[in-house]
C-alpha cells in the first residue's frame, strides 16, 4: 500500500510540475534552436544558410512520453538587412499522447553598425493539437485495492473533438552592443483557443528574455576573432501565465569547443535542475565558411521529483551553416553579432 501512495504522490508532483512550466516547453541548449528562442535571431549567423535541429527527452525515467523536437532552416539575406526562415516544432506529452505540431515562417530585419545592431523579428504559423482519449484512465476504471483494471471501459463522457487547428503569432527583438547582448520575445500574441471541449481555453501569452556578456580571457583577442578563449555568462527567463523559470550559467568558448554549466529554478516551485552542456564545431574555418555543430546536454533534476525518479533530461542538438558558392558576404567583417555569444 505504501508503494501505491508513493506512486500517487509522485504522479501528483509531476502534474504540478507540468502545470508550473505552463503550456510551452523550453530547451536547455536554447541557442541550438535560435529561431524557437526568438524570431529576431532569424538570419543572424555567419553564413548564407543555416539549419538547426534539437531533440529533448524529458524525465526519461518516468512512464509516459515527454519528448520535444524542433527543426529550422533560415537564410541570411544582406540586401534585405535580415533573414527569412521556416521552423517545425513537435511535442508529445503523456500516456494520452497529447501531440502538438507547429509549422511557421519567420522574418527579421536589422539596423546598426559594427559596434551595435538591433534586430526585429516576427513569426507566424499554424498549430495542430491532437489527443488520444482512449489512452486516458478515469476513476471508475480503478479499484481501491487492485489499482487499474485492464480492459475496463469508463462511463465518463469525453469530448467528440480530438484534433484542433489554430493560427499562432510571435514577435521579438534582439540587441548587441559591444560585448553585451539582450533579447526579448513575445509568443502567442493572439492567444489562440486550444480547447477540445468547446469551452474556451486560451493558450497563455509567453515572454522570453535572454541576456549574455562576452568576456575575453586573452589580451590578444579582437572583436572579429571568434577563436577565444571567452567566458560568456548568460541568463534566460521564461514567464507564461502564473509559471516562470530562470536559468543562470556560463559558457567557456575556445576554438571549436563550447562547454557550459547552468542552474535553473522554477519560480515559486524553487530549484529545478543543474544543466551541463558540451558543443563541438566541426569543419570550422573551411574556405566556404562551413560549420557543423554537434551538442549534447543533460539536466540533473534537483526539484521535489528528484533525479532518482526522473533519470534527468537529455538533449541532442545539430546545426549546420555555410556560405553559398561565390557569396558576396564571405569573409566580410560584419562587426559583433549574436552568434558571437554561443
Amino acid at each position: 500500500m505504501r508503494i501505491d501512495i508513493k506512486y500517487l504522490y509522485l504522479t501528483f508532483l509531476i502534474v504540478l510540475k507540468l502545470a508550473a512550466f505552463g503550456q510551452d516547453h523550453s530547451y536547455s541548449q536554447f541557442f541550438s534552436s535560435p529561431i524557437y528562442l526568438n524570431p529576431a535571431l532569424t538570419g543572424q549567423f555567419e553564413g548564407d544558410i543555416r539549419m538547426n535541429m534539437v531533440y529533448r527527452n524529458q524525465w526519461s525515467g518516468l512512464s509516459g512520453t515527454l519528448t520535444y523536437f524542433t527543426a529550422s532552416a533560415d537564410l541570411h539575406i544582406p540586401r534585405f538587412a535580415g533573414g527569412v526562415g521556416l521552423m517545425f516544432t513537435r511535442s508529445s506529452e503523456g500516456t494520452a499522447y497529447l501531440v502538438k505540431n507547429n509549422a511557421s515562417a519567420t522574418y527579421s530585419y536589422s539596423v546598426g553598425s559594427d559596434d551595435f545592431i538591433a534586430s526585429f523579428g516576427i513569426q507566424a504559423g499554424f498549430t495542430n493539437r491532437d489527443i488520444d482519449w482512449s489512452k486516458l484512465v478515469f476513476s471508475d476504471q480503478i479499484d481501491r485495492r487492485l489499482g487499474y483494471i485492464p480492459g475496463s471501459v469508463s462511463s465518463a463522457l469525453v469530448p467528440e473533438i480530438s484534433s484542433k487547428f489554430y493560427f499562432d503569432a510571435s514577435a521579438g527583438t534582439n540587441i548587441v552592443f559591444y560585448n553585451f547582448m539582450v533579447g526579448a520575445a513575445f509568443h502567442h500574441i493572439n492567444q489562440p483557443d486550444e480547447s477540445f471541449s468547446g469551452t474556451q481555453a486560451k493558450l497563455p501569452f509567453r515572454t522570453t528574455i535572454n541576456a549574455s556578456y562576452r568576456i575575453s580571457l586573452s589580451p590578444y583577442s579582437y572583436d572579429d576573432n571568434d577563436e577565444g578563449p571567452y567566458i560568456i555568462p548568460s541568463a534566460l527567463y521564461h514567464k507564461q501565465a502564473g509559471a516562470s523559470s530562470m536559468s543562470l550559467g556560463a559558457q567557456f568558448k575556445y576554438r571549436n569547443l563550447n562547454t557550459g554549466l547552468w542552474y535553473r529554478s522554477s519560480g515559486m516551485e524553487g530549484p529545478d535542475a543543474f544543466v551541463v552542456s558540451l558543443i563541438f564545431d566541426l569543419f570550422k574555418g573551411s574556405k566556404n565558411g562551413e560549420k557543423l555543430r554537434l551538442g549534447a546536454s543533460h539536466d540533473a533534476t534537483i526539484s521535489k521529483i528528484n533525479y532518482t525518479n526522473t533519470s534527468g533530461t537529455t538533449e541532442i542538438g545539430i546545426g549546420y551553416e555555410r556560405y553559398f558558392p561565390n557569396s558576396s558576404s564571405y569573409n566580410k567583417y560584419n562587426g559583433l553579432r549574436c552568434y558571437d555569444f554561443y
